[in-house]
């Protein structure tokens, strides 16, 4: 088979690393040991879908599923602090009303702990001394604010506790007590009251506007109440992690890095005090505070297995599980035991991927026109030295970052023959407060501006050419992908807009109602549609605006069911292209919300994505197969302009 033609990459002698490797059910992952250390759970497919495993804690390869979800994969699991059960939570079809479950370990009955319609769970409080209850928060009274439950994890009794009416949120100690609550201010910052059981005092405690809004949280009080930490910027650029004497109310900085926020901390299960804490630059490092653990991050440093992230600790904090992820092979999962200083592998997450040709990451600074520095990830097919198609690949948020370790996509597009990069612009979390602010008003505008520029570097360093570039990316980088197109359309070859917003002032029209404490943030970092002067930046930031200015191809991916970016984002500039004849391909999932979450429908999307960049950028691609008729997938428009999708699948081109 031959390759595109253009500057297509040789990649003869590479092997083709099927979607299903990097985009199937993982074999497992998610593991966690039981706080009383006799059990470990983790998430692995049963009959196709990711459900909750259980095992002796030494007798791993004895796990049985002990969930029987059929269609929607479970993604996040925890214990309940007493070790009687797997606590998980689940929603339905991508809507993201998150309800809490519980399976008893003894009898494997499962019970709906939350057991409503249209409502979202949260977390307010577990504990280290209280192990048969935690602290939940439940939105089914009123959808923008969550009253708070006393929830019996045996009997799955629910206790109201105290009835929100305006709170962004309350912070429990060890006691399960209530002991802070926090309020979104007009200026997008936040207050926070002390409580006296369930009474909010009238003056708040701590205040801070718009910029620390992203940077100042408490993480937490010690098992005996008498500290509370907080991740903090107040008074600085990048946040540290501060001790509050709760008493005096004096700080003291636990650790701070000049250049990134500290990221977290890992604190002890038996009295709740900081061990060490993470610091995530170019990549991340764990910084240990005092002895206690100092012995325990050297072996695992030592170990040159990749970076390492620290999952659970039991209560008597003998066994820890530690996460391995060297990039250019896949993670895997470790029982860490600490009075023998070994490590015992538990699993592979994607045993398929051993021995493929994968690729490394490097870490980049790249500059922008006005002097900020854009940490950025560059990967690059293997073997190839010179000028290359790239993949400007865009996280999501944008109030988020990219970071280093194994990315299944710059993986999978290195394969195809493209450069990846991927850019922590403006606005991104991470990098201090004034990274972030830098970024306030500027949707399609500075924040675009950092791509541009990143693209530049890439081809003022011989990474890639200017006229051979592709953007991509969902949520935020969704709407960074039309921006590209109708913004500078001259300056990418083609891009892939995975549920972006198209129209800022229906986004914000549209947010989910438990988003209501966030709302002023939105509206100061990206313009407020209450105002003329807010409508008018919005409507001009607003890529369906300038729909007319498209005329590279467009292929576009959504979730019908998507609570953050309403299906109409991409349903009114198909729409506005369809009318004014400028192709576009659209492919919709009805089963789907903010991304695509069952690996049927991820993989079809990508074979669709694949099939579309082959011809716009000169890399190779999988043929569409059955991927198509195995998903939910409906393609609403523009079947025509991807080879093979009108027909349903069909042959694409490789080398």
């Amino acid at each position: 088979m031959v390759a595109e033609p253009g500057l297509a990459a040789d990649l003869s002698g590479v092997p083709l690393i099927e979607r299903t490797k990097l985009f199937g059910n993982p074999s497992r992952i998610g593991g966690q040991l039981s706080p009383d250390g006799k059990w470990i759970s983790f998430i692995a497919p049963k009959d196709g879908v990711l459900n909750v495993w259980l095992a002796p804690a030494d007798r791993p390869d004895d796990a049985k599923a002990i969930t029987a979800e059929t269609t929607r994969p479970i993604r996040q699991t925890f214990w309940a602090p007493d070790s009687k059960s797997v606590l998980f939570i689940n929603d339905k079809g991508g809507d993201e009303n998150f309800l809490l479950y519980g399976v008893d370990v003894a009898s494997g009955a499962q019970k709906a702990l939350t057991p409503f319609e249209k409502t979202r769970v949260q977390i307010v409080g577990t504990s280290e001394t209280i192990k048969d209850r935690i602290l939940v928060g439940v939105n089914n009274r009123d959808p923008r604010w969550h009253d708070v439950y006393s929830l019996d994890l045996n009997t799955g009794k629910l206790t109201p506790v105290v009835q929100n009416d305006g709170y962004a949120g309350y912070l429990a100690d060890d006691q399960l007590r209530l002991r802070m609550a926090a309020k979104a201010r007009p200026d997008g910052g936040t207050d926070y009251y002390r409580m006296e059981g369930t009474t909010v005092e009238a003056k708040p405690v701590v205040q801070f506007g718009l910029d620390d809004s992203l940077t100042t949280t408490p993480l937490g009080f010690t098992v005996d109440g008498k500290t509370l930490y907080w991740m903090d910027s107040r008074g600085r650029d990048t946040a540290a992690l501060m001790a509050q004497d709760v008493g005096s109310g004096q700080m003291t900085v636990v650790g701070e890095s000049p250049k990134a926020d500290v990221a977290g901390g890992l604190f002890n299960p038996k009295t709740g005090r900081v061990e060490a804490y993470s610091v995530n630059y170019l990549k991340r490092d764990y910084v240990p505070v005092g002895d206690a653990v100092k012995a325990d991050l050297a072996f695992l440093k030592a170990q040159n297995k990749g970076e390492f992230a620290i999952g659970s600790r039991t209560d008597a904090d003998d066994k820890w599980i530690v996460t391995f992820d060297p990039v250019t092979a896949p993670a895997a999962t470790y029982v860490y035991d600490r009075r023998a200083k070994s490590l015992k592998q538990l699993y592979v997450s994607r045993p398929e991927l051993e021995g493929a040709p994968l690729v490394p990451m490097e870490p980049v600074e790249i500059k922008a026109r006005d002097g900020l520095t854009l940490v950025s990830y560059l990967t690059k097919p293997k073997g190839v030295s010179g000028p290359v198609p790239l993949v400007l690949l865009v996280h999501g948020g944008p109030w988020a970052r990219d970071g280093f370790g194994f990315n299944g996509y710059h993986q999978w597009l290195a394969n195809r023959g493209y450069a990846v990069l991927s850019v922590n612009y403006r606005g991104s979390t991470g990098f201090g407060k004034n990274f972030i602010s830098a970024g306030d008003l500027q949707w399609g505008r500075k924040m675009h501006d950092d791509l541009i520029d990143a693209v530049d570097w890439a081809v003022k360093s011989g990474v890639t050419t200017k006229d051979k570039v592709a953007i991509m990316g969902g949520s935020y980088g969704g709407y960074a992908t039309l921006a590209g197109l109708t913004f500078t359309p001259d300056r990418f070859a083609c891009g892939v807009d995975i549920v972006g917003p198209s129209n800022l002032f229906t986004l914000l029209k549209t947010i989910p109602p438990y988003w209501e404490a966030g709302k002023q943030q939105f509206y100061k970092r990206m313009g407020d549609p209450t105002t003329p002067a807010g409508q008018a930046l919005l409507k001009e930031r607003s890529p369906l605006t300038f729909v007319d200015k498209i005329s590279k191809p467009l292929l576009i991916g959504q979730g019908a069911n998507d609570p953050r970016v309403n299906v109409a984002e991409s349903d009114q500039i198909v729409a506005a292209m369809a009318a004014k004849k400028i192709p576009v391909t659209y492919v919709l999932f009805p089963d789907e919300g903010h991304g695509f979450a069952r690996p049927v429908n991820n993989i079809a999307f990508n074979a669709v994505t694949e099939n579309f960049l082959a011809p716009c950028l000169g890399g190779r691609a999988e043929p569409l197969g059955d991927t198509l008729t195995e998903s939910t997938a409906q393609v609403k428009h523009g079947a025509e302009f991807v080879r093979g999708l009108a027909l349903g699948g069909g042959t694409a081109s490789g080398q």
